[in-house]
């Protein structure tokens, strides 16, 4: 398939629009402009249960938009006469058409289904209608584990941590008076706001322009790099990776695909978090009492329970706070298929009684009411408790209807509800999207490109960060030895280096990890060779689920988006899903089935399947490993491979299919995910 851009269809302008927003399609009604709950069946109705079979039910917004008439229409949005097409699932990147879906370059698309790989890996249906009408929301009873902490933590980094960031370089550039002309008008407005007790009247004012009409933020805020602006003189400065090679990082290190760079930072501050824990933990605290034996230390035990009874909530917290983050985020940038108005009309209009209110609400006023509000909150709860029980008593499950997804945020999806949007349109139109491509070779180490769009500057005079471009481009370019390697605190970098000062250093050190890298390879292949053993003579499970989970040398995984490589209970052979049937479902054989099943081939002949799963009846898919995470990174380490994992699949009537030994289990997952009409919770 050779590198193309294609033509995309554009839909009649002339087909009926929302009179005020100017959307149209699901979810974009005058009604939707207002932060109200979509339906109140969770007080009304709480037991109320609706199941949908197929994904054209139209059991959630998700559904309904991913199957919609879309204005603007990649390839994955074209109708065809193929059953199933392949549009470049093992191609390389330069060779996958673009766009795949219209309104979004196929870099963008392919982030989004990367981080979606690695945030939902255990899901269940529910029967309830979910809040704001988008499936896949947490569960309340979600489980918890380290690595869904770690995944957490990172999440909170990508969204929040580096949005603060860009926050601060725009406070810093403003502070510094280097772009005279903006800080000098920003200054001008604010005092004579401030002379006239305009200040709130300018502020709710400047936010509802900002909300609503997207060009004014890069008129007010222009864009640079995040790791090309000092936080401290607001000006140029050489990133820390040492070359520009990344916009949306904090380091600007260089990536080979739209925000890699990023989730290796992310990976790399939970890293950090943890060797700082562990750091103290192998210190000896000034307050440590050394003749205290750990057996007789009755706070440990306790205090450990107390921790890990606490670390479900407090990961659970994270994610909704997450959530609740790149669901504005969502709305101020909405990404089609999701309205393009709708969202930032209905934040506006919170906004706008304040902005209205302001202009005759007095400084008095406004500190009597607040005062006011504190001094009930102290002292009104006979009132207040008495008005919570009657509300617990006549609406049961009220707060579920003030919650921000189900009100002002109704429709608003997160980052991975819009990723399941965006794979139903593939299965919507049986163009299933191709998986991010596997670059094995590091990226390259050079600047990127820098456009105005990247990098401006608002009322001319002085260019971006009063900067030359002599000066930019000194910045940007690659130097290896600009890479910051230390803090500057002397006590701080003393600490990082702390675990280089043993007796065991400098050249010794690789060639002791090559040692024991080659004593460890050894011990893995013997295991394996014996699980293999067990597998065949005992017919151990737990053998079988682990074999052909370490790929062979030079073993590409190519296959989908029909048919993928797999084990079943220890047999080679190749899962399939099939949609030529009046009911799609997914199966496994032992042989080759590419042409037996009417994928993508033109013969046609009968399979005798080791099982066969109609996808509608699948209730719930958790990915697994055939090796426990600890065995996993010592086995990756040492033979230096990627792992193939496996997926559980668990049908209505109990029964449970474990794969194991997939290449592509990722893939398979998200086209089940997207392929029925289950409303999805993340587990």
């Amino acid at each position: 398939m050779a590198a193309a851009d294609i033509n995309m269809e554009v839909k009649d302008p002339s087909q009926d629009r929302a009179p005020v927003s100017g959307d149209s399609g699901p979810g974009t009604g005058l009604k939707d402009l207002l932060p109200l709950p979509s339906d109140t069946d969770p007080v009304t109705d709480p037991y109320k249960k609706e199941t949908s079979a197929t994904l054209m039910d139209d059991p959630t917004l998700s559904h309904a938009l991913a199957k919609d008439d879309h204005d603007i229409k990649g390839l994955a949005q074209q109708d065809h006469d193929h059953e199933v097409l392949d549009l470049g699932w093992n191609e390389k990147k330069q060779n996958i058409m673009r766009p795949l879906v219209g309104g979004m370059d196929n870099e963008t698309l392919w982030m989004l289904i990367r981080r979606f790989d690695k945030q939902i890996y255990h899901v269940k249906t529910t029967p309830f209608q979910p809040p704001g009408g988008l499936d896949l929301n947490i569960a309340d009873d979600e489980e918890f584990s380290p690595d869904k902490l770690r995944t957490s933590i990172e999440r909170f980094y990508m969204n929040i941590v580096v949005s603060i960031v860009g926050v601060i370089n725009h406070i810093a550039r403003l502070r510094s008076w280097r772009e005279k002309r903006r800080t000098a008008g920003f200054c001008a407005a604010y005092f004579i706001a401030w002379a006239f007790d305009f200040v709130v009247p300018l502020l709710s004012a400047t936010l509802i322009a900002l909300i609503v009409y997207p060009p004014s933020r890069t008129f007010l805020f222009p864009p640079a790099p995040l790791a090309l602006v000092d936080k401290n003189t607001g000006g140029v400065q050489k990133p820390a990776a040492g070359v520009l090679g990344s916009h949306d990082s904090a380091t600007g290190a260089p990536e080979n695909h739209k925000g890699e760079a990023v989730e290796k930072e992310a990976s790399n501050f939970v890293d950090g978090i943890a060797a700082v824990a562990v750091s103290s933990a192998t210190g000896t605290p000034a307050g440590d009492i050394p003749s205290q034996k750990e057996k007789t230390d009755r706070t440990k035990k306790p205090l450990e329970t107390i921790m890990w009874s606490k670390m479900k909530p407090i990961s659970h917290g994270m994610n909704d706070v997450i959530d609740t983050w790149e669901r504005f985020a969502n709305a101020l940038s909405p990404i089609a298929p999701f309205p393009e108005n709708t969202y930032r009309l209905r934040l506006a209009g919170l906004v706008l009684p304040i902005f209205i209110a302001s202009l005759f609400v007095t400084s008095y006023m406004f500190v009597k009411g607040v005062t006011f509000g504190i001094g009930f909150g102290f002292f009104g709860d006979p009132v207040i408790s008495r008005g919570l029980k009657w509300l617990n008593t006549a609406y049961p499950n009220w707060q579920k209807l003030l919650e921000l997804r189900n009100t002002l945020l109704k429709g608003v999806p997160t980052n991975a509800q819009l990723t399941l949007t965006l794979l139903r349109i593939g299965e919507a139109h049986n163009a299933p999207i191709p998986p991010p491509p596997r670059i094995d070779e590091p990226p390259p180490q050079k600047a990127a490109k820098l456009t105005e769009g990247d990098l401006g500057a608002t009322g001319g005079g002085n260019g971006p960060l009063d900067a030359t471009d002599a000066e930019i481009h000194a910045a940007i370019r690659n130097d290896p030895s600009a890479e910051m390697t230390t803090t500057g605190d002397p006590d701080i970098d003393a600490a990082r280096e702390q675990p280089k000062t043993g007796p065991v250093k400098g050249k010794r050190i690789p060639k002791i990890i090559d040692f024991f890298r080659g004593v460890s390879k050894g011990a893995v292949r013997t295991v394996v060779g014996g699980d293999h053993l067990r597998a065949k003579v005992t017919g151990a499970h737990a053998a079988k689920d682990r074999l052909g989970a370490i790929p062979a040398d030079g073993e590409a995984p190519v296959s989908g988006p029909v048919e993928f490589k797999a084990r079943y209970e220890g047999k080679k052979g190749h899962v399939y899903i099939t949609k030529k049937a009046t009911i799609p479902s997914i199966g496994f054989c032992v042989r080759e089935s590419r042409e037996l099943v009417g994928g993508l081939g033109e013969e046609k002949e009968q399979v005798d399947p080791e099982w066969s799963v109609a996808i509608a009846d699948i209730v719930e898919m958790k990915k697994v490993g055939g090796y426990g995470w600890k065995a996993k990174l010592v086995v990756g380490w040492s033979l230096g491979k990627e792992i193939n994992d496996g997926l559980e699949i668990v049908t209505r009537d109990g029964k449970r299919y474990k794969i194991t030994a997939m290449p592509l289990r990722d893939e398979l997952f998200n086209r089940l995910v997207a392929m029925g009409g289950q409303k999805w919770e993340a587990w």
